[in-house]
């Protein structure tokens, strides 16, 4: 099991910027480096919606359309943490903002089901106001 803990979200004006982070730890013996990571969201009376997700390297990224040119995700993985840079922020992008963890690799047919993550974090508020 890896533990996940989202920090970084908060109330910002539309066009606003706020930097994500996920810093996770593992008690199964599986190292953050050898995990895919993703962001997902959801919003009051809505279902939970991919949002980006990257692989273990780094080197395959992939975003939801809403999010891509605004967002960007990225790792470190000597600090086990993953991020998320949200850039021109909208009242849309208003939801509880989730990471999670995927042991494997991340393929376009599945990176964007939840069912594809096994440990998610407990979520943080992000809210753009107009």
């Amino acid at each position: 099991q890896v533990q996940l803990v989202e920090s970084g979200g908060g109330l910002v004006q539309a066009g606003g910027s706020l930097r994500l982070s996920c810093a996770a730890s593992a008690s199964s013996g599986r190292t953050f480096s050898s995990t895919a990571m993703g962001w997902f969201r959801q919003a009051p009376g809505k279902e939970r919606e991919f949002v980006a997700a990257i692989n273990r390297g780094g080197g395959t990224i992939y975003y939801a359309d809403s999010v891509k040119g605004r967002f960007t995700i990225s790792r470190d993985n000597a600090k086990n943490t993953v991020y998320l840079q949200m850039n021109s922020l909208k009242p849309e992008d208003t939801a509880v903002y989730y990471c999670a963890v995927r042991t494997g690799t991340i393929i376009a047919s599945i990176v964007r089901a939840t069912a594809s993550y096994s440990d998610w974090g407990q979520g943080t508020q992000v809210t753009v106001s107009s």
